[in-house]
């Protein structure tokens, strides 16, 4: 194949929209030592409708005692202004944190179960198989009253077990399916992912779920997180969770750090010619305004450095 033709295939890739789900109000706070306001998390995420999001999953129906971070879901839900055309997720653990979500108004609910047993056993307190058995009762609970994801956590590795065989994040993702899902995302969910890693396993779970179905969820441990997400849009992947300013990290996991930024993903598809439909310039503002609400600095680049033009602005026109 000739470099001509290698070339035009990936300009008509690079014409493709990239979809990115927004996790920062789940992911990233709740790992934060500092209780983020109910008012502001809803001021946050109206903010974050304003700036486009097709997708925001918006908080997590778990135990307060689990993460008390997230004890507000339910009035987060509440206070929030729903933009027509956004999808509002909540993740839920359980039969009755899918209760409650219901009862909030979720539009969509994520399940997540770990490939790897030790992590599942840390993150949920059962084995994976265990928690796949709940999805069923959890299923049965909403009875296609909203949407259903399922995530594979640990897909592309566990820090407690290594790498995890492709054939047995195969399998679970079979095993969704099978539960009648309708989105499954794969998480790597300590940053252990690499590109030709990350790209061999899209190219295996496109067939069984399709690109309008398949999320990818990147942490950035490593500093791998955007080539990953390269990767996987080159696969076939067109669906991305970030968190604004990079936040979130694995509670059960030593080390794993937070998130592929948001700004600094939608960023960069914006120098390739990717489209989002994001503002990238209200994106920077409300990172920026990150550590006032958490207390500390955040990892993101983007609104630290600006974006490239800021550095050099185009020169004035010449008067005819």
């Amino acid at each position: 194949m000739s470099r001509i033709v290698v070339q035009d295939k990936l300009q008509d890739k690079l014409q493709d929209k990239l979809i990115v789900q927004e996790v920062a109000t789940r992911d990233g706070f709740q790992i934060e030592a500092a209780f983020v306001p109910t008012p502001e998390k809803i001021r946050l995420i109206d903010a974050l409708s304003a700036a486009g999001f097709s997708r925001i999953e918006v908080s997590s129906f778990v135990s307060p005692k689990a993460v008390p971070a997230l004890a507000d879901a339910a009035e987060v839900f509440s206070g929030i202004t729903r933009r027509p055309g956004t999808t509002y997720v909540a993740l839920v653990p359980n039969p009755k944190g899918a209760e409650r979500a219901l009862a909030a108004k979720a539009d969509e609910i994520n399940l997540v179960a770990s490939v790897s047993e030790t992590h599942n056993r840390a993150n949920m307190g059962m084995t994976p198989e265990a928690s796949i058995q709940g999805f069923a009762a959890i299923m049965q609970t909403v009875r296609g009253e909203v949407s259903v994801n399922a995530t594979a956590a640990t897909a592309f590795g566990c820090p407690f077990e290594g790498s995890e065989p492709e054939d047995k994040v195969l399998a679970q993702v079979e095993r969704y399916l099978a539960l009648g899902v309708d989105g499954v995302t794969l998480a790597d969910t300590t940053g252990m992912a690499n590109p030709r890693q990350v790209a061999r396993l899209v190219a295996r779970v496109l067939p069984l779920v399709g690109h309008e179905r398949l999320t990818l969820h990147f942490h950035n441990t490593r500093g791998c997180g955007l080539a990953n997400v390269l990767a996987a849009f080159e696969a076939g992947a067109r669906r991305f969770d970030a968190a604004l300013g990079g936040l979130g990290g694995c509670p059960f996991a030593p080390g794993a750090t937070g998130n592929i930024c948001t700004e600094d993903l939608v960023s960069m598809a914006e120098e390739m010619g990717l489209s989002t439909g994001l503002d990238l310039d209200a994106l920077i503002a409300l990172s920026r305004d990150l550590p006032r609400l958490v207390g500390h600095d955040v990892p993101g680049q983007v609104a630290k450095a600006g974006r490239p033009l800021d550095l050099h602005p185009a020169p004035p026109l010449k008067a005819a």
